[in-house]
């Protein structure tokens, strides 16, 4: 397991510019934006999305759903307060018989059935969109669900896991982060960059959410389920295990720091791993019985 390098002071807008990526001094975490990728103070909606599908999703729900809940709701209620009013037994002594009416029947049939398929077209395609496969180059981050903490690992670029406990409450302030959600490492990756985010977990079911994202993905200990994610502007995301996993289930922060390439890469460099050519030539480096690597030469 490798060593982090210990958490320098947060800078104020965004990690700090890459003068030397080879020194471990290039990655400085990256201060938090409030109201962006946290909870906010009486929020009444989700919050703001930060990639593709959950824009999509977002809207979906703002323009879609809720005003046609919404209308249906209030149509209803008028409904029954009309009936109520008009059909009380003061104003109608002698109650109707009427048994049925085909217009209405096929009205209230045909009406819900084609408000269902106006929903049915962007729900079938947000759905699809949630199992688009990762490209081949997309980055490969593996995450693990502990009782009662994440563990994280690059494995295409050689980083090996490290472990993110909640920070105290007063240190997350004293951050400048929302506390029960700061943690003390945190999840890199590059924004703007396809990432195939793997999920399992060691010993229960935790879920991996991120709510600002739309993302959220069961840890299912013995099986790796696995989604594409693309973040679409660096910050900090915070998030939280969504499956009831035990006692200390609510102490099971995520906090996810998306950064420009250059600066993950630092960050990559900063952990022992490689990026780019160098990750390509450690995977197809082969080690012989002598602990000597050698890499294997390209066919001619």
């Amino acid at each position: 397991m490798l060593a982090l390098v210990p958490r320098a002071s947060f800078a104020q807008d965004e990690a700090a510019p890459v003068e030397d990526v080879a020194t471990e001094s290039a990655y400085t975490p990256m201060a938090p934006t409030p109201g962006k990728g946290m909870p906010v103070d009486r929020g009444l909606s989700f919050q703001d999305q930060y990639s593709d599908d959950g824009a999509y999703a977002l809207w979906m729900h703002d323009a879609i759903l809720l005003p046609i809940i919404t209308l249906i709701s209030l149509f209803v209620l008028a409904l029954l307060l009309w009936v109520v009013v008009k059909y009380r037994r003061k104003a109608n002594p002698t109650p109707s018989k009427t048994t049925h009416n085909t217009l209405i029947e096929v009205v209230w049939t045909v009406i819900p059935a084609l408000i269902l398929a106006a929903i049915a077209f962007p729900s079938l395609t947000l759905l699809a969109r949630q199992y688009e496969v990762p490209p081949a180059n997309a980055v490969t981050v593996k995450i693990t669900g502990y009782q009662w903490y994440w563990g994280y690992e690059y494995p295409d670029n050689g980083v090996g896991e490290f472990v993110s406990n909640m920070l105290p409450e007063g240190e997350a302030l004293a951050n400048g982060e929302p506390p029960q959600l700061a943690v003390d490492n945190r999840l890199v990756v590059p924004a703007g960059v396809p990432l195939r985010m793997q999920v399992t977990a060691a010993d229960v079911i935790h879920a991996f959410a991120v709510p600002a994202l739309w993302f959220k993905i069961d840890a299912v200990p013995g099986k790796l389920n696995e989604r594409l994610l693309t973040i679409n502007e660096p910050g900090v995301y915070y998030g939280q295990c969504s499956e009831l996993c035990g006692a200390r289930h609510g102490y099971m922060p995520i906090a996810v720091e998306a950064l420009p390439i250059d600066q993950w890469e630092a960050w990559v460099r900063s952990q022992g791993g490689t990026v780019g050519e160098e990750a390509e030539v450690d995977a197809a480096a082969e080690t012989t019985e002598d602990g000597e690597a050698v890499v294997e030469a390209e066919a001619a």
